[in-house]
Order: C-alpha cells, then sequence, then structure tokens
C-alpha cells in the first residue's frame, strides 16, 4: 500500500506563486508515473501536470507555461511549482500515481489553493 500527502497549498494573491509538495510512503515510486489533478466543487477532476518515471512531463493547456511538474526519486517526492497564478486556479490539488495509463492507482488527501483576485 502507498499514502501520499500533499503539502503546501494556501491562500495567495493572483499573479502569486505556489509550491505543492507529493511524498509518497509505503513504497519506492520511482517507477510510477505522478501526476497532479485539481477539483472545484461541482466540477470533474482534472488532470493537470503528469510526469514519467522517465521525467517526460505533459500539462493541461490551462496551466501549461506557468506550472511545473518534477520529481525527486531520493525523496520519493512530487512537486508542482505554480506560478502566475490566477483565481481560476482556486481547487484542491490532488496527487497521484500510476503503473498504467489512464490507471491512477493511488491518490493523496488533497490541498487546498485559493487564488485571490
Amino acid at each position: 500500500q502507498v499514502q501520499l500527502l500533499e503539502s503546501g497549498g494556501g491562500l495567495v494573491q493572483a499573479g502569486g506563486s505556489l509550491r505543492l509538495s507529493c511524498v509518497a510512503s509505503g513504497r519506492t515510486v520511482s517507477t510510477y508515473a505522478m501526476g497532479w489533478h485539481r477539483q472545484v466543487p461541482g466540477k470533474q477532476r482534472e488532470e493537470i501536470a503528469v510526469i514519467t518515471s522517465g521525467g517526460t512531463t505533459n500539462y493541461a493547456d490551462s496551466v501549461k507555461g506557468r506550472f511545473t511538474i518534477s520529481r525527486d526519486n531520493a525523496k520519493n517526492t512530487a512537486y508542482l511549482q505554480m506560478s502566475s497564478l490566477k483565481p481560476e486556479d482556486t481547487a484542491v490539488y490532488y496527487c497521484a500515481i500510476r503503473r498504467v495509463v489512464f490507471k491512477w492507482d493511488y491518490w493523496g488527501q488533497g490541498t487546498q489553493v485559493i487564488v485571490s483576485s
């Protein structure tokens, strides 16, 4: 069993930055892809950034150029650097890991990000 713990969320003004962290425990996750998702109440969860075990990254158009996903396998941790934040980035942000494309195996509990205008 793998546990994922997100941190780094909070309240920030529009145009500001935040860095989210996701620490995995219970198993080494270096062979997993790691991803960040977000969800606004009443809307579907959105996959916004993924980094493969080999370091390849992909982003949703909504965050491309503003967010950067990275990972440190020695620390079993993924990061999401968020810059130029907008009020529409307000959401609960979730970390997840997967072995197979389109099937996320484990999820964290989420961390709230609020961007004020």
